[in-house]
């Protein structure tokens, strides 16, 4: 069966502290959420899927740090790709020392909690806890389908959980191994920001959210920002699956990403 060039679609161009972007939507136009990654790298994956960054309607923003917006300039201001992010957001974003050209005439505001859909996507930012600049996630809606990103968060609040409730599709941090990083070579400072409620969410953490939160209209989980030094992509998808299997649940997909190099397109369903 061939599958329908309208059904939501995912990709990774990168999911680490080396760069963060995402591409949602379907086989003919989509979003961009995070802008980290070079945009040669960007142009590149989407013309090996059959577009171009003339099918990137928008630019979706979870937070101020540098492997999020490294390239946001170029997308936006040079490239009129409209960027999108809370008023506090898009003023840390002209703060940044590494933005080179501040965001002006591509700036798109929006408030968490609100919707705002652009060309049949919904956006609806929710607030996660980390130590950016008015950190937030996304739960994008398309047809009657969703997909909740959750990354950079050092617990998961309540907002978190509510919209993975509804979630179909779900991609969801798993850092860092609690041993890995406790056992490491970073330093006392930088192990307590990591393991903070403002740093970031352990395999562990990660694991029994799922296996206590699962519900059956959830289908695909993408474990995203994979540390390079306190995790490996086998011992993220070990553990979660551990947990799920511990209580008899099996999801379509489980699918760690990779840290530097571009997934294959997902065509969800």
């Amino acid at each position: 069966m061939i599958p329908d060039k309208q059904c939501f679609r995912f990709l990774s161009m990168g999911s680490s502290s080396a760069g963060n972007c995402y591409y949602v939507g379907t086989a003919n136009y989509g979003f961009l959420v995070d802008a980290g990654v070079a945009v040669h790298t960007v142009k590149k994956t989407l013309k090996k899927n059959g577009l171009s960054l003339e099918n990137i309607f928008g630019i979706f923003i979870t937070h101020d740090h540098t492997d999020h917006i490294r390239f946001v300039d170029v997308l936006g201001e040079h490239l009129h790709i409209p960027v999108y992010a809370t008023l506090e957001v898009h003023n840390a974003i002209n703060r940044n020392n590494n933005i080179v050209s501040k965001l002006h005439n591509c700036q798109k505001f929006i408030r968490k909690g609100e919707m705002v859909t652009v060309n049949n996507f919904t956006f609806q930012a929710f607030p996660v806890s980390h130590d950016a600049t008015d950190s937030m996630g996304y739960s994008i809606t398309y047809q009657d389908k969703r997909l909740v990103i959750a990354t950079d968060l050092g617990f998961i609040g309540k907002e978190v959980a509510d919209h993975i409730a509804k979630a179909n599709y779900l991609v969801i941090e798993a850092n860092y191994d609690e041993k890995m990083l406790r056992n490491g070579a970073y330093s006392y400072f930088i192990k307590q920001r990591v393991a903070s409620y403002t740093g970031h969410l352990c395999n562990d953490h990660t694991a029994n959210f799922l296996a206590d939160n699962w519900h059956d209209k959830l289908t695909h989980v993408f474990l995203c920002h994979l540390s390079q030094e306190n995790n490996t992509p086998e011992l993220a998808c070990n553990t979660v699956m551990a947990a799920l299997s511990a209580k008899n649940i099996t999801p379509k997909l489980l699918c760690p990403l990779d840290r530097v190099e571009p997934s294959k397109m997902f065509i969800l369903d």
